[in-house]
């Protein structure tokens, strides 16, 4: 990978996130861009006063983490960048000047909390980005700074198998195994067969980059509470979706998939845009 932008908002959360990130890159040899946003400064008083008092806070702030965490990202430089707009479009803006491979952004999951933007702005920079986006939460750690188990559920849209040639490249970095997820969100045998057949066809590329995995079915009336409950049932360190998936009445009634999974799931998301596959250097 070649660059990974890491929101940044000065809180815990963000921090954690910027941790969780020199760990992935470490492991993926790129460098880390931190990306901050002022999201208040309107245009009209974009050189006022307490505009620039603001901004010159931030640089400190920048400049105190960039001091603090240089050393720790063995292979790749870290870097800072300050922007003024929308959050979820400056850090998608940033990513496409960078050519970024990847975007991580701290959550604080549903809560009332709004002194900083991270936790509120997540699932748009998801649906802004034009590349993928891991989401951790503010209490998730990585063991040992390693990635050891992600969880692949598979439905039977067409763009279900998109994630997989990243998910399997992030795999092969860190020597983590693969949980493929069957799920079956109606009795018809018809739309069964097809998960099945995905779900074999996505084991057969697995399996040809010879990664360890493993394939489970399971009956699904909520896809976002099943597969946060295998990958904590399998102890899985990330799991991998399409941001946008089929829904069921339940899942209208509670919000889109990849929404509920960036706001309710313990274990870090890493959500892909059901375009073109996202092309990987490894350089």
């Amino acid at each position: 990978m070649k660059e990974i932008i890491v929101a940044i908002d000065f809180s815990k959360g963000s921090i954690h996130a910027l941790d969780y990130a020199i760990a992935f890159a470490n492991q993926m040899k790129s460098n880390i861009m931190m990306v901050w946003v002022d999201s208040k400064a309107s245009q009209d008083f974009a050189f006022s006063a307490e505009t620039n008092e603001f901004r010159d806070e931030a640089v400190k702030s920048m400049e105190d983490i960039l001091k603090s965490r240089k050393s720790v990202l063995k292979n790749g430089k870290l870097s800072y960048k300050l922007r003024t707009g929308k959050v979820y479009q400056e850090i998608a803006n940033q990513a496409k000047i960078n050519e970024a491979s990847l975007i991580i952004a701290g959550t604080h999951g549903v809560t009332g909390y709004e002194e900083f933007w991270i936790g509120s702005n997540a699932y748009r920079i998801v649906s802004y980005a034009p590349c993928p986006v891991i989401t951790v939460r503010y209490d998730f750690h990585m063991k040992e700074d390693r990635i050891k188990s992600i969880v692949l559920p598979i439905d039977s849209t067409t763009d279900t198998r998109q994630k997989v040639p990243f998910a399997v490249h992030v795999a092969k970095a860190f020597g983590a195994d693969i949980h493929v997820l069957a799920l079956y969100t109606t009795s018809l045998k018809t739309v069964q067969r097809k998960v099945d057949n995905y779900a074999r066809q996505v084991q057969k590329f697995i399996s040809d980059e010879g990664i360890n995995h493993y394939i489970e079915s399971v009956q699904a009336d909520n896809i976002t509470n099943a597969s946060i409950n295998y990958a904590n049932k399998v102890n899985a360190d990330l799991i991998a979706i399409m941001t946008e998936q089929e829904t069921t009445a339940s899942n209208i009634l509670l919000g889109p998939y990849a929404q509920q999974m960036v706001n309710y799931s313990p274990v870090p998301v890493l959500s892909i845009q059901p375009k073109e596959i996202y092309s990987i250097s490894t350089r």
